[in-house]
């Protein structure tokens, strides 16, 4: 088994338990809102990014069905954004918001970086650090949105931020 083999059972077991432990039982249906939207985003922009040739990803599960990489962009990302919305720091202030949007998709990111640095799980053809991030910040920014209008709509009433 090659590494990045490793790498990719050993993320997908740390996603697993990161959202068994961090999503609340009277919040499964919440999370499978975020998670199914946000894995509409990045399924699609994957896909994109892939087909214009700017990512490859050069080991990937599928590697017969999609030239994307299902762990990351089906999986890893959208359960990610499940963690960014229910642990949304929503009583906190302004500041405390802004730097939760930085956060996620800056250690995200360098993730990415190093992995793309260090495995053959990504390689930049025409890409840098810098679109990883701004797509991440507009995924999550747009997930953000999109939970806070489903929920509105789903209680009738207003949802903090």
């Amino acid at each position: 088994m090659t590494m990045e083999i490793i790498i990719l059972i050993v993320v997908w077991i740390l996603t697993i338990l990161l959202l068994l432990v961090t999503t609340p039982r009277n919040k499964i249906r919440e999370a499978f809102v975020i998670f199914s939207f946000k894995q509409i985003l990045t399924w699609f922009l994957g896909l994109l990014v892939v087909q214009y040739k700017l990512i490859e990803y050069p080991v990937r599960m599928f590697p017969y069905a999609s030239r994307s990489s299902f762990s990351f962009e089906y999986f890893i990302f959208p359960a990610l954004c499940v963690v960014f919305n229910l642990k949304f720091p929503k009583n906190k202030t302004n500041i405390h918001k802004t730097l939760w949007f930085l956060f996620f998709p800056s250690w995200m990111t360098i993730l990415e970086v190093l992995a793309e640095r260090y495995t053959n799980l990504i390689r930049y053809i025409d890409w840098n650090w810098f679109w990883t991030w701004a797509s991440l910040l507009i995924t999550f920014c747009l997930s953000r949105i999109f939970y806070l209008w489903f929920m509105k709509k789903q209680t009738g009433g207003t949802k903090s931020s």
